[in-house]
């Protein structure tokens, strides 16, 4: 009982502190930052702003979005209250009777702000109105309606686009949360599990892996997230996944395979991060998602596999039980993939056999060389 409270102890207290970085968290954010950007290459982020648009937080967008017509109808309120005061519409000039000012009923600054909404979002109460007294009045009408269909156009696209974004389904597919290394089909492979928690299906689904580790080149130079293919598959392979349930895709542990001269006693000293990445096409809007996250080696466990999570009930469905699907199960394995591979190799040449075509069998006549 006290090494598991010291092993508790030791993973709640000590563990943060030996957590490695990561390129690509769990949820698929990427930890990256750019420094010594040139002022003029930050100009290019305001060239597209429909994406820097898209690109900006929830909070930041509200802000811009409130802004920009609170900002737009206050500017046009300002004015129309000029126009007024230039055309001496206002009460503190005292007009006649007979006077026609460019705006019916613009008593102040307020009442302008207030025209000036009601144009813009064509509300029209009818209380305030143009008069055809002014043409600098009716200018301004048509610039604030133009304007007015840019703004609106604009800032709802682009709420619209970012509720409708392709990565706000990708949130509601899930991997395990450790990668496990066990023999599948006679071969040492590493195994990951991924869940599509919709019943909408993902068209033209494509998997694989990226592993980003540090190398040295013989020429001495240090590549830092040196990337290598890590080729995944299911049963009926990698391409137009059937992602109805979840799915268990591995990596075969072969000569070609980086894991290839990894054991069980070696795995959790090494230095990388296994980045895993799914492709597919929504179904219901047809637009491209990709879905990501990443494993170190304290989350890879050799010598388990997952535990069994499809079942069928007596109604005849196939119920996916959601409690095991990160669970794992201890199972033997051989702890290292060149192992299995030699003793693969010795089995089979135990069953060969070898024939010398130099051997010649001779027959030895013994004699009895002593005499009596």
């Amino acid at each position: 009982m006290f090494k598991h409270l010291r092993k508790w102890f030791v993973t709640h207290f000590f563990g943060h502190s030996r957590q490695r970085a990561r390129l690509v968290s769990k949820d698929g954010r990427c930890n990256i930052e750019f420094g010594n950007v040139e002022a003029q290459s930050r100009f290019i982020f305001f060239v597209d702003i429909w994406t820097t648009v898209l690109d900006l937080k929830w909070r930041y967008k509200m802000t811009i979005f409130i802004t920009a017509f609170l900002g737009s109808w206050f500017l046009f309120g300002l004015l129309w209250y000029a126009v007024a005061y230039i055309h001496k519409d206002l009460p503190e000039f005292h007009p006649s009777v007979n006077h026609t000012p460019c705006v019916e009923n613009i008593n102040g600054l307020t009442s302008a702000f207030l025209f000036s909404l009601e144009t813009q979002v064509t509300i029209g109460y009818g209380f305030r109105c143009v008069t055809e007294q002014c043409g600098t009045a009716i200018f301004l009408l048509i610039f604030q309606s133009i304007l007015g269909v840019i703004i609106n156009s604009f800032m709802c696209g682009a709420i619209l686009a970012k509720i409708s974004r392709p990565k706000k389904r990708a949130k509601t597919i899930t991997f395990s949360k450790n990668a496990v290394i066990s023999k599948r089909g006679g071969k040492l492979c590493l195994l990951i599990r991924v869940a599509n928690l919709r019943k909408s299906l993902l068209i033209g689904s494509h998997i694989y892996g990226k592993l980003l580790k540090t190398t040295v080149t013989p020429e001495g130079e240090t590549i830092i997230l040196d990337q290598t293919n890590i080729n995944f598959v299911v049963d009926a392979g990698n391409e137009n996944l059937f992602f109805i349930s979840p799915l268990t895709i591995y990596h075969v542990i072969d000569p070609n395979s980086p894991f290839f001269h990894m054991a069980a006693e070696t795995l959790p000293q090494q230095d990388f991060e296994l980045v895993v990445f799914l492709d597919g096409t929504v179904e219901s809007t047809s637009a491209t998602c990709q879905v990501r996250t990443s494993y170190v080696p304290e989350e890879v466990l050799w010598g388990y596999r997952f535990a069994p999570i499809v079942s069928k009930t007596k109604e005849g469905k196939y119920r996916v039980d959601f409690h095991n699907f990160s669970k794992t199960v201890e199972v033997e394995t051989p702890h290292c993939a060149m192992c299995l591979y030699n003793e693969k190799d010795t089995r089979a040449r135990m069953k060969r056999g070898y024939d010398n075509p130099n051997f010649v069998l001779s027959e030895v006549n013994e004699t009895d060389d002593t005499k009596m």
